[in-house]
């Protein structure tokens, strides 16, 4: 890490600029974090020092770090917002100056409190990114030969099929057994989601006939107590492999980088949700443990009904 005692772009007692010095050096050096993560660490605390100059008519030393309130934090927080700053940008740079105050508490020299006191700026909620019907349809159907081995596009099926029949999590449907494996005839799969917490999902015949052709052409003989979804090699089928097959997928269909095989479980819900489905019958299918989780896909409902309207209603072209 570089002397920043001497750089002329601080403002900061040489003194505390040692303290800035070594807690970056503890951060790569003992915490090993990436480049990246301290040339932007190092950014955020010599943006709060300039703030300083200006806010406490002088560069701030030790004793000026320890005489912080909450009042001194916020106020930069709020400089920093009237700069153009976004709430993601605000959180991080206060999560830096956070660390190089815990590393001083650690010190003994500050108390890290009244930057514990100020909580972080409420991040934007970003909505899900379901597909459409007929992308999602296209994605699970295992008709475009993707895969040179006829089996293991009938195992990528399969598995996607899950996701968006069942509204499964991709960690849910590769922890499934033989012995677990839904046939044509099944109607409902009990599935250990987060926490251990069980939840029953019905079973559309579509899931269990992809299911069972990929059974039916699978070289390997899975045990019935072992993972039902292999791979190449007869090993358990990994979730990055998935992840490449969906991406292969989205290339063929010119989807965008949003279809992912998380995002069929967002269709699910909202393809779901769309047909009438209520809010608490799609938070059981899902396994939320809260109904404000699954509230999510009703803006997501609007939004979409709103691009309709857009789209649709002669008014809007106007």
């Amino acid at each position: 890490m570089s002397d920043l005692t001497d750089s002329p772009l601080v403002h900061a007692t040489p003194e505390l600029m040692r303290r800035v010095g070594a807690w970056l050096d503890h951060l790569g050096d003992e915490r090993r974090l990436s480049d990246k993560t301290l040339i932007a660490y190092e950014r955020d605390v010599t943006q709060f020092l300039r703030f300083l100059t200006n806010h406490l008519g002088g560069a701030p030393g030790l004793d000026e770090i320890r005489e912080l309130a909450p009042a001194d934090f916020r106020a930069f927080l709020a400089r920093r917002r009237n700069s153009g700053a976004g709430s993601r940008s605000l959180a991080r740079g206060l999560a830096g100056i956070r660390s190089f105050l815990g590393y001083l508490e650690r010190r003994g020299e500050v108390n890290a409190a009244a930057a514990g006191a100020v909580r972080p700026p409420r991040q934007p909620r970003s909505l899900p990114k379901p597909l459409s019907v007929s992308d999602a349809k296209a994605v699970t159907s295992g008709d475009l030969a993707m895969e040179a081995e006829p089996w293991i596009e009938a195992r990528n099926a399969a598995v996607l099929t899950l996701l968006y029949g069942c509204g499964l999590r991709i960690s849910e449907a590769l922890s499934l057994t033989r012995r677990a494996a839904p046939l044509p005839t099944t109607r409902s799969l009990r599935i250990t989601g987060k926490g251990g917490k069980e939840r029953i999902v019905p079973l559309l015949p579509a899931v269990g006939e992809a299911i069972a052709a990929y059974l039916r052409l699978c070289p390997y003989q899975p045990e019935m107590d072992g993972p039902l979804f292999l791979g190449a090699r007869g090993g358990p089928l990994s979730p990055r492999i998935v992840q490449l097959a969906v991406e292969k997928l989205r290339g063929a269909l010119a989807l965008p980088d949003s279809a992912t095989p998380h995002a069929l479980r967002h269709s699910f819900a909202t393809h779901l949700l769309a047909k009438g489905g209520d809010l608490r019958s799609i938070q059981e299918l899902l396994g939320h443990a809260s109904l404000s989780t699954t509230q999510i896909y009703t803006e997501v409902d609007a939004a979409r009904l709103l691009e309709a309207y857009d789209r649709a209603h002669p008014r809007a072209q106007e």
